[in-house]
């Protein structure tokens, strides 16, 4: 079973739903056989490489809110993050544009990785208050997981995976995705947004139960001879 998840680097929400459906999966009896397929998307594009001003300026000029709204909603999921293991610090969050991020992110999928890089770029970003803008930054953490740095120095310069990342961003308009993380099972089943763990637990029970149905077997002739009437099972109204 395939299950894609679209999402920004700079979501709160993304990480959030990473966790819960990390749990959900981890439980899930058939977790071997389901393959999880990261998905780019920009909840921002016109942002540049490196903005002026803190994640708190940027979301009043972004959302038309006050100060003590935004300041309120940082609260908040800061304590919903924190109840999933995470120690979110919008204080010290860059405020970047993700797209170098992304191709990073192709590259570490395309070296089995990228799990490893989604997770460090998630945490550098809302919980180290690193920049996912800066392309030494970049380097760094792909190293850490294990990829070379000269290769992730020529692809972020030449935007090798420049159109990898445009690819998914144009199949989430296709499919109507406005929002994330945004999860599609079995290009059937989507789930929007970061979910309560209980919900990815359904979802995934049942696409499994969809994409493999059970199938009936016929008794095996042994020979014998028994009343059409015998039964060999046990029902509501008895044996």
């Amino acid at each position: 079973m395939k299950v894609e998840i679209w999402s920004d680097i700079a979501c709160p929400w993304c990480y959030i739903g990473k966790r819960r459906f990390e749990k959900a999966l981890a439980a899930f009896p058939h977790r071997d056989e389901v393959e999880v397929q990261w998905r780019s998307y920009q909840l921002d594009p016109t942002l540049p490489d490196h903005h002026d001003g803190t994640e708190l300026d940027y979301l009043v000029d972004r959302k038309g809110m006050s100060r003590a709204q935004v300041s309120q909603m940082f609260d908040q999921v800061t304590a919903i993050a924190a109840d999933e293991g995470l120690r979110y610090d919008f204080g010290s969050v860059v405020v970047a544009n993700s797209f170098a991020g992304h191709e990073l992110l192709h590259l570490a999928k395309a070296r089995g990785v990228g799990e490893e890089v989604k997770e460090a770029l998630l945490s550098a970003h809302f919980e180290h208050g690193e920049d996912i803008g800066d392309r030494e930054v970049l380097v760094r953490i792909g190293v850490q997981s294990g990829l070379d740095a000269d290769e992730i120095a020529r692809d972020l310069a030449s935007h090798t995976w420049r159109d990898a990342v445009v690819a998914d961003i144009t199949a989430a308009n296709s499919l109507g995705i406005r929002g994330v993380p945004f999860f599609v099972l079995d290009e059937k089943y989507g789930v929007s947004g970061a979910q309560p763990t209980e919900l990815f637990t359904q979802a995934l029970e049942q696409a499994w139960r969809e994409s493999h149905p059970l199938v009936m077997l016929q008794p095996v002739a042994t020979g014998i001879a028994t009343d059409a009437t015998d039964t060999v099972a046990c029902g509501p109204e008895g044996c």
